[in-house]
């Protein structure tokens, strides 16, 4: 007639007959309890990581927290006290399994649960690793990350699918998304700006698929990519002035590349009474000037209504007064409406795209353009791209892991159906060292006189220029 007992409340009647013992026997009468390291598995594996035994305790605790402590208001109080509280829970349910475990290894099994109620799980000690630069989980097995450019096996892993799966909702439905069977991909950040990607069942066969690009706490500076040897100081300075004299500039570069880094470097020259206005599918640019508008696009509701676009964001910032549009990222036909915006007195705009040289990134922008539908000729939207953009910078990441700016290439012009460019500066693979590092040199292609001479000259950067053009015809060889 009666149902069998939960786990859960079996669990409840333990810890609360292992209360009443402690407070009715004297510690000295105290009932005889008998080791159990021989007969309960130590609960975390010889190499370091942590055996089944410890996902089971640690599941049976959180399940037993959830029953006795409303979680919801738990993740409001104090960091804290909200700890003191666990650490009772945890410290009842130990006692009540008589699991026989260091104090190490009880305030790691804290520290876990902890992160899982008030954080991000299994996450939480990963992004605050500012050396690591991607998260990527695969389901409950052990997480992959990339550190040094380098992508290694971790120890670390979700108790299940079903953890996994609520802290990708937790992370989501703080930027207004959701995740589930109806809407199964999912862009969002995290409040740090890292940027996130969901992909979850039925579409993720093994599990929900989370990838985290992270983004360091310290904001990267050019001088800073000078020191790493992404680009060497005359080349940096001619980027300098390039973002000075408000050209409008596209950075093209593989996934991983550092286009978003750059660009964030790159405002970094920009005036602080200019009014920027940003379009991002993902909050990521971090600008420090103090007139800064910064848009999201929304995906479509349950109706599959209410959806703004990346296209539907430039057009709107066309009416918004603005002294420089920059596009965090053009995948579509919204490149038309960059180039609109550049050609149309907002000069020194920017944006970045995904293309593997500078002419492959003529050829998307063509190409993304058409996908709109517009039906305009091939030539003219080549000579609408060679009047918007002056420069394509053009970033990569080597096989060694290390990111390099490639090319600074400028725009000229027209030559009959075909677009003309130049190098002004190029990065040069000479070879690799002992410990496979890539060797190279970033070089001037020896041009004194580039097209953006004259817009030097009308902002006073004209000297400088040319002293940075000069320097960098000395070959600088980089490790």
């Amino acid at each position: 007639m009666f149902g069998k007992r939960s786990e859960v409340e079996e669990l409840l009647l333990e810890v609360k007959r292992v209360a009443s013992n402690s407070v009715e026997t004297p510690k000295a009468a105290s009932p005889k309890v008998v080791p159990l390291r021989a007969a309960v598995p130590m609960l975390k594996a010889r190499d370091g990581g942590k055996t089944d035994e410890y996902y089971d305790l640690k599941r049976r605790i959180f399940g037993f927290l959830v029953e006795i402590i409303d979680v919801s208001q738990l993740t409001k109080m104090d960091h804290d006290q909200a700890r003191a509280e666990i650490r009772d829970v945890v410290g009842e349910v130990v006692a009540a399994k008589k699991a026989v475990i260091s104090t190490a290894e009880q305030e790691e099994l804290l520290e876990d649960i902890c992160n899982d109620v008030l954080g991000y799980g299994p996450l939480q000690p990963l992004l605050a690793n500012d050396e690591i630069t991607d998260i990527m989980v695969n389901g409950s097995h052990p997480i992959f990350i990339e550190i040094h450019g380098k992508v290694r096996q971790t120890d670390v892993r979700f108790r299940d699918n079903t953890q996994l799966l609520n802290v990708c909702q937790r992370i989501v439905s703080q930027v207004g998304r959701r995740v589930d069977e109806s809407s199964p991909i999912c862009d969002a950040r995290l409040p740090d700006g890292s940027r996130v990607n969901v992909i979850a069942p039925p579409l993720a066969i093994d599990g929900a698929i989370l990838t985290i690009r992270k983004f360091k706490r310290d904001k990267l500076t050019l001088d800073q990519l000078t020191e790493f040897g992404a680009i060497s100081p005359e080349g940096a300075q001619i980027l300098k002035i390039i973002g000075k004299v408000r050209c409008n500039i596209v950075i093209s570069g593989g996934t991983g590349s550092g286009k978003t880094t750059l660009l964030n470097c790159l405002t970094n020259f920009i005036e602080t009474d200019e009014r920027i206005v940003t379009c991002e599918d993902t909050a990521e640019l971090q600008l420090q000037q103090p007139h800064v508008v910064r848009l999201e696009t929304r995906p479509a509701n349950l109706e599959g209504a209410g959806q703004v676009t990346m296209r539907d964001l430039v057009k709107n910032c066309l009416r918004m007064r603005p002294d420089r549009i920059i596009v965090g990222e053009v995948r579509g036909p919204e490149t038309f409406d960059l180039l609109q915006a550049m050609n149309t007195g907002h000069d020194g705009s920017m944006g970045t795209l995904h293309a593997n040289s500078p002419r492959e990134a003529m050829a998307r922008m063509e190409s993304m353009i058409m996908t709109g539908g517009l039906g305009l000729p091939s030539r003219t939207i080549r000579e609408m791209i060679c009047s918007s953009v002056d420069v394509i910078v053009q970033t990569q990441r080597l096989r060694d892991g290390s990111r390099r700016i490639t090319h600074i290439t400028e725009i000229l012009g027209m030559e009959g159906d075909v677009p003309i460019t130049q190098d002004l500066f190029v990065y040069e693979i000479q070879g690799e060292d002992r410990d496979g590092k890539i060797v190279g040199q970033h070089r001037s292609t020896g041009i004194g006189h580039p097209k953006c001479w004259e817009r030097a000259r009308y902002y006073g950067e004209e000297k400088n220029l040319a002293a940075a053009l000069a320097a960098a015809d000395a070959p600088r060889v980089l490790a």
